[in-house]
This record gives C-alpha cells, structure tokens and sequence, in this order.
C-alpha cells in the first residue's frame, strides 16, 4: 500500500470515527494519531499513574490567561 492509499484510508476512518476533518487529520502527529485510534478501537491503556501525572504537571503547568 502507498504512501497516499494508507493516508486516505487513515483520514476516512478518523472522519468516521473520530468526526475529524481533513485539517485535524493532517495537523495529528503520528503518535496522536495511533493513541486516538487505538482508544477509538476499544484498546484499553492503562491511565497514568500519579508520578507520570505529576511529571506531565511539572513540564506542562497550567497558567492563567496573559501568565507568560
């Protein structure tokens, strides 16, 4: 299978799926993409545990609109 035949059946199924649209498509990463499907499909992955929550908390933290 192609390139273009794999990509047009991945953006006919997170159409359908996922109600994408062909920009949401093509702005996922990879990554984004295999996660969203495989929990789409049923695939159950095991939530986060509290160090992996705490870790994404320290190098994402929330801020108020305007914080720099």
């Amino acid at each position: 299978m192609t390139f273009g035949e794999t990509a047009q059946r991945l953006s006919a199924i997170c159409a359908l799926q996922l109600g994408w649209r062909p920009n949401e498509f093509w702005n996922a990463t990879p990554a984004e993409l295999v996660c969203i499907l495989q929990i789409a499909d049923g695939d159950d992955a095991a939530p986060p545990n509290p160090n992996e929550i705490q870790n994404l908390m320290s190098l994402f933290p929330d801020k108020a609109a305007g914080e720099q």
